[in-house]
């Protein structure tokens, strides 16, 4: 069953940009592309260092610390030396609050 908890107002993460939030799941980078909201974990499976201050490319974030690039829309690991796919949350908006679903 779906945990569904606020995490940000939609005008706190304007399209383009990214923020960070803290979940009982751990940090979650949360970001708004041209498709919408997407949500991940904030944590490269490479070596478990942080990812949301990384380049943003498309829907792809690039690990700012070797390099390695995921898939924001699916957590999929695209280049090494990442090899594992990250966690990825369902997103929806109520009423203006970004929402997050971390019962996967």
């Amino acid at each position: 069953m779906a945990e569904w908890i606020g995490v940000a107002a939609v005008t706190d993460c304007p399209q383009g940009k990214r923020i960070v939030v803290d979940t009982d799941a751990g940090k979650v980078a949360i970001f708004h592309l041209s498709q919408g909201f997407y949500a991940i974990e904030d944590r490269c499976s490479h070596d478990n260092g942080e990812l949301a201050s990384g380049e943003l490319d498309g829907d792809e974030i690039i690990c700012p610390r070797h390099g390695a690039r995921f898939c924001i829309l699916n957590g999929e690991a695209l280049t090494p030396p990442a090899y594992e796919a990250i966690e990825v949350f369902e997103v929806r908006v109520q009423n203006g609050l970004i929402q997050i679903d971390i019962d996967n």
